[in-house]
């Protein structure tokens, strides 16, 4: 279908849950939906970020719907804390896995033990979704919809071939130690569609990448990004994009009626431009032999969950 970033279909009773909302492409993705007339709901570490984002949102959107949850996803204690007062939600019909720490520091550690990096984007992400599944598969069930699940990814894992078949090993260089931890994440929610898929339950896992999104192109917001928030610079900037367009392949996948489970979507141009669906990358869309499953087991021990689909 012809899809228009900036014209997206009415979102009004829909509930969505945005994490790492309170800046850069989650923030700017919970303003769109807001503006869209969705629910939405702001996760993040920070409670004065989170009320700095949902204020910010309202004066774009003065009828948005619009919440807050604290979501620290260094600590699996914690992300079950947010998982339990998510869940007391009247209904909850997707969720944007888009938060994770940035840092490039290899020994830093999650609360668990966890190297930062794998512990934010991989196992706090399969902890919380494993916490939130059976709410959002009530609520399409009740609605007679189906559920989003929609995990952020990164160009690097097309650019940059990291093995995945011991999740422990953490690379020495700081961006591949990020591409590791966003491989396994393709890995871990294409295989979650397919176990979806298998036992017909009315949810999609559907994954996106933004491209570039550099800070001397997004647009100024008070709190978000204006003068008094730290100004990263990209040597990519000639070529690439502003965080509010870059979260448009998430928005998409969230929001787009035609979207299906297994589908990914990114920037037509690769760096920049509207959001559409590219074949995903072999490598971890139908890996060889049984390493989706072995990722899965590995994934769930990280997280200290079993991630129940109904099988």
């Amino acid at each position: 279908m012809t899809w228009d970033p900036t014209r997206l279909p009415d979102q009004t009773g829909r509930t969505i849950v945005v994490t790492g909302s309170t800046a850069g492409i989650g923030y700017f993705a919970a303003e769109q939906l807001a503006a869209a007339g969705a629910d939405v709901v702001l996760a993040s570490r920070s409670h004065d970020k989170l009320r700095r984002a949902a204020t910010s949102i309202r004066s774009r959107v003065p009828q948005a719907r619009v919440r807050h949850v604290g979501l620290e996803l260094g600590s699996l204690a914690a992300v079950d804390e947010a998982a339990a007062e998510l869940a007391l939600l009247p209904r909850l019909d997707a969720v944007l896995l888009n938060g994770g720490a940035m840092s490039m520091n290899r020994r830093e550690l999650t609360a668990d033990g966890l190297p930062l990096l794998l512990g934010t984007h991989v196992a706090a992400n399969a902890r919380l979704l494993a916490r939130l599944l059976p709410t959002l598969v009530a609520t399409a069930v009740d609605h007679g919809s189906v559920a989003r699940i929609v995990h952020t990814s990164t160009g690097f894992v097309q650019l940059l071939r990291v093995g995945f078949d011991d999740l422990h090993q953490v690379p020495a260089i700081g961006v591949v130690a990020y591409t590791k931890a966003k491989t396994a994440t393709e890995v871990f929610a294409f295989e979650l569609d397919r176990r979806l898929r298998a036992v017909g339950l009315p949810a999609a896992s559907v994954v996106t990448r933004p491209g570039v999104g550099v800070d001397a192109k997004t647009p100024e917001r008070p709190g978000i990004r204006d003068d008094t928030t730290p100004y990263q610079r990209n040597p990519y900037t000639p070529w690439a994009q502003g965080k509010d367009t870059a979260a448009w392949s998430a928005v998409r996948a969230l929001t787009d009626p035609e979207v299906r489970g297994g589908e990914y979507f990114s920037p037509v141009g690769r760096l920049r431009g509207a959001p559409v669906a590219i074949a995903p990358t072999a490598r971890t869309a139908t890996p060889a032999g049984d390493a989706a499953s072995s990722l899965w087991r590995q994934v769930e021990d990280l997280a200290g969950v079993t991630i129940d689909v109904g099988a």
